[in-house]
């Protein structure tokens, strides 16, 4: 018997905003009790730039969770707490490995009340950290949306997080669209599946355009240097003042308090995008790992693959999403059959030309992130590498840039200069290499994966399951260059090194990118 196909409304989720919550996230918590955490809030940005968030901190009481009553603000009080925690972590002179009790107590009791790990995700500072402008507009128009709040009270701080609301709302409703066409493939109507497969085509075409307009209003210098700092996690921060950690103290002085480490706020952790990778049958493979290519002596198994395995780093994201979310993309994956029945049609065109459009359009999106990352973190990464090669502490002092005492030693210079490159969660390794190529290569993500590689191989994959020859020789090949081979022996296929850039147009202009590390933010 097959299982049931799941509902949204039993999982939390809205037909027309998807995971964003049905009712609208408060912009205060209404009992009293709670005024000192909306004070803190409010101010949040003059405490970080003062320097006096963690006295403030320090002083709070242990406020109870009892005054707490409806799911929006035990959501609320997630996102207070989870900003409020991240400032006092990387709002200082040097990262605090240490939360006080006034939050660690309540922040480990509301975050298990949400199901999520007690940490800055991007539920806190995306799903639930926004407002419309006018209730009359929707949500999936960036220009009716503000956030509640942000670390450094800038636009360009607020545009990064409502370019990804704005995308959660438009691409709401291709839930219900596909669970029809999980229903419709049951039953065997291919005209059903074909009109919803044609539908989430054009939904992903949108959010391709909402993507393309991150680079609007938030420029990439201080996203890099001013917002990603704030967003890091304490895992992997060994770089950045946090080897071991954070610990959560609760007064207790106990063995209880620990060193915990999460990961840092990143769009990994949409529920979307891996909803839309299960329902079109996408498989991912570790990183690194390549597609395995059919025997010479395979018989054959009615077009159905071994299961691929799990991919670590996509499932380990899911731990970050609230756990109704995560319970649906399971419950989503044993029902998937869309893959599945367009294979077993091949004379209906009309059907395969809707799931290849599907898929073109996701590698697209991924095309266009993949371009956002490398302007909004590669590329300033590597600057800030070039820079701290080519000029000393002492240099730096002399030019009049602020440096650490001449008393300390030059290696505890260089660590305080380069805190916001370490803290972002997406930092090098620390054997990082002089060759700019091997440089990428190092780039870490926030679950420990090669950023780009991971990118790239996620990108390529989606085109994999393309049913019609045609597609499948378009989203597989490798683009080729006039001269490539003239100056750059040994480089076949190969644009030219790290030096080497290409134009993309945008909707704000022309602006120009690694070719080795793709088009136009962090998935």
């Amino acid at each position: 018997m097959l299982p049931p196909i799941p509902v949204l409304s039993d999982y939390g989720i809205s037909p027309t905003h998807g995971f964003l919550p049905e009712v609208l996230p408060l912009t205060r918590l209404p009992d009293p009790y709670y005024n000192k955490w909306e004070a803190v809030a409010a101010n949040l940005q003059g405490l970080i730039l003062s320097k006096r968030l963690r006295g403030v901190v320090d002083r709070l009481p242990v406020l109870s969770t009892v005054g707490l009553e409806h799911d929006a603000e035990w959501r609320r009080a997630y996102s207070l707490l989870a900003f409020i925690a991240h400032g006092y972590i990387w709002g200082g002179d040097s990262p605090s490995d240490r939360l006080p009790p006034s939050i660690s107590v309540p922040f480990l009791k509301i975050a298990r009340r949400v199901e999520l790990p007690p940490i800055a995700t991007y539920a806190a500072v995306c799903l639930w950290n926004f407002k419309p402008l006018f209730m009359d507009e929707g949500i999936d128009h960036l220009e009716n949306l503000a956030t509640l709040h942000t670390f450094t009270g800038g636009l360009d701080e607020s545009w990064f997080y409502l370019v990804s609301v704005a995308m959660e709302a438009r691409g709401g409703p291709i839930m219900s669209l596909m669970m029809t066409a999980i229903a419709a493939a049951r039953e065997g109507d291919s005209a059903v599946v074909t009109r919803c497969l044609r539908g989430f085509a054009e939904r992903l075409d949108d959010l391709v355009q909402l993507l393309q307009r991150m680079h609007e209003s938030c420029d990439p210098t201080i996203f890099y240097h001013r917002i990603r700092p704030f967003l890091a996690g304490t895992k992997n921060m060994a770089e950045a003042g946090l080897p071991h950690g954070l610990i959560y103290d609760t007064g207790s002085g106990g063995e209880e308090e620990v060193y915990t480490q999460y990961s840092g706020g990143s769009n990994a952790q949409s529920s979307l995008i891996q909803f839309f990778d299960i329902v079109l049958g996408i498989e991912h493979r570790p990183t690194g790992d390549k597609k395995k290519r059919p025997s010479a002596g395979d018989d054959g198994d009615g077009g159905h693959a071994p299961p691929a395995p799990r991919h670590n780093f996509i499932m380990d994201m899911r731990r970050y999403m609230p756990g109704p979310h995560a319970r649906f993309l399971h419950d989503v994956a044993a029902v998937a059959n869309i893959r599945a029945f367009v294979e077993g049609r091949p004379g209906d065109a009309p059907l395969r030309i809707a799931y290849d459009g599907c898929l073109s359009m996701l590698r697209a999106m991924r095309d266009k992130h993949i371009g956002i990352v490398s302007r909004y973190i590669v590329v300033p990464s590597r600057e800030v590498r070039a820079r701290s090669r080519s000029r000393s502490p002492e240099a730096v002092r002399r030019a009049g840039r602020p440096t650490m005492p001449q008393s300390q030693p030059a290696a505890e210079a260089r660590k305080r200069q380069n805190l916001a490159t370490a803290s972002v969660g997406i930092a090098f390794e620390a054997h990082t290499s002089s060759d700019p190529d091997q440089q990428k290569k190092n780039l870490k993500g926030t679950g420990g994966t090669a950023l780009i590689s991971f990118l790239k191989q996620a990108r390529d994959e989606t085109g994999e399951p393309a049913v019609e020859e045609w597609t499948q020789r378009f989203m597989s090949r490798n683009m080729k260059y006039e001269g490539a081979g003239d100056f750059f022996a040994g480089k076949d296929g190969q644009h030219g090194g790290a030096t080497e850039e290409v134009e993309v147009n945008g909707l704000a202009g022309t602006w120009t990118v690694d070719d080795d590390v793709g088009g136009i933010c962090n998935y």
